[in-house]
C-alpha cells in the first residue's frame, strides 16, 4: 500500500481561533492506520480543541484536516460514523445494564439488532465478560467499566478510536491491562488517537505529539524523542519541553 494511502488522519497547517486567541498554531502531522497516536500536552495547550477538530465536532478557523479520508469541512457526519469515542469519565450509563449499553450504543451508530448481539457476544468474549452482561454498571469494578467503554466504544467496528484520558483514576495494573487491550485491537487495524497524562502510558505509543501553548513542539517515537533530548523517560522529556 502506498505511504499517502496508509494515512488515516492528515492534518496540514490547522488554526483553530477564538477571537483573538490562538488554541492551535499551525499543527501539521498524519496518523497511520493501526498506529497508536499519542497526544500530549499540559491543561490548556490545544489537545481538546484539535481532538474536538478531528471529531468532527468543530471546524478549524484555516488548514486542511481529512480523517478517514473525508474532509473535515464537508463531511463530518461520514467522519463520525467511522469513529469511535471514549473519555475519561467512560461514556457509560450507570444505571443500565452492560448489554443495555451495548444496545444503546450500537442503535447510535445505527447498528441492526442482529449486529447488535453479535458484535456485543463478541466484545463481551474477548474481555471474558459474557456472564455479567445483565449486571448493572454501576455494580462493576472500575477496570471492567473501563474495558466495557472502550468495547462499547468499538461495537460499530470503526477506523479510528479516540481516547481522551482513559485511565484517570485506575490502578496501575489496571492501566496496564487496559492497555493491552488497545494493543490487540491495534494489531488487528484499529488505529488508537489517545491523550494522557500519564508518562510512563506515553512510553507505550508508537508515536508522540507533544504540544506546548497551542504550538506542537516535537513529534516522534518515544525512543527518538528520549534520545533528542538526553532523557532517560518520557517525563524529562515533557518536562524539558514545558520548561522552554
Amino acid at each position: 500500500m502506498p505511504a499517502s494511502q496508509n494515512k488515516i488522519i492528515v492534518v496540514e497547517n490547522l488554526v483553530k481561533k477564538f477571537g483573538n486567541f490562538i488554541a492551535n498554531d499551525h499543527l501539521s502531522f498524519d496518523v497511520s492506520k493501526g498506529e497508536i497516536f499519542g497526544f500530549l500536552g499540559a491543561n490548556g495547550a490545544g489537545k481538546t480543541t484539535a481532538m474536538k477538530i478531528l471529531c468532527g465536532l468543530s471546524h478549524p478557523t484555516s488548514g486542511k484536516v481529512t480523517v478517514a479520508g473525508y474532509d473535515i469541512y464537508t463531511q463530518t457526519e461520514k467522519i463520525k460514523r467511522s469513529i469511535g469515542y471514549m473519555s475519561q469519565k467512560f461514556s457509560l450509563y450507570e444505571d443500565l445494564t452492560v448489554y443495555e449499553n451495548f444496545r444503546f450504543y450500537g442503535g447510535i451508530y445505527g447498528l441492526s439488532r442482529s449486529e447488535i448481539h453479535s458484535q456485543t457476544e463478541i466484545l463481551l468474549s474477548q474481555l471474558d465478560l459474557s456472564d455479567y452482561k445483565n449486571r448493572v454498571i454501576k455494580t462493576l469494578p472500575l477496570g471492567w467499566k473501563q474495558k466495557l467503554a472502550f468495547s462499547v466504544a468499538i461495537i460499530h467496528k470503526p477506523a479510528i478510536v479516540f481516547l481522551d484520558e482513559p485511565t484517570g483514576g485506575v490502578d496501575p495494573i489496571t492501566r496496564r491491562q487496559f492497555w493491552d487491550l488497545i494493543y490487540k485491537n491495534a494489531y488487528q487495524g484499529l488505529t488508537v488517537f489517545i491523550t494522557t497524562h500519564y508518562m510512563d502510558e506515553a512510553e507505550y505509543c508508537n508515536r508522540l505529539s507533544i504540544m506546548v501553548d497551542g504550538k506542537i513542539k516535537a513529534l516522534d517515537t518515544p525512543a527518538a524523542l528520549k534520545n533528542r533530548f538526553g532523557c532517560a523517560t518520557m517525563q524529562e522529556v515533557f518536562l524539558e519541553l514545558a520548561r522552554n
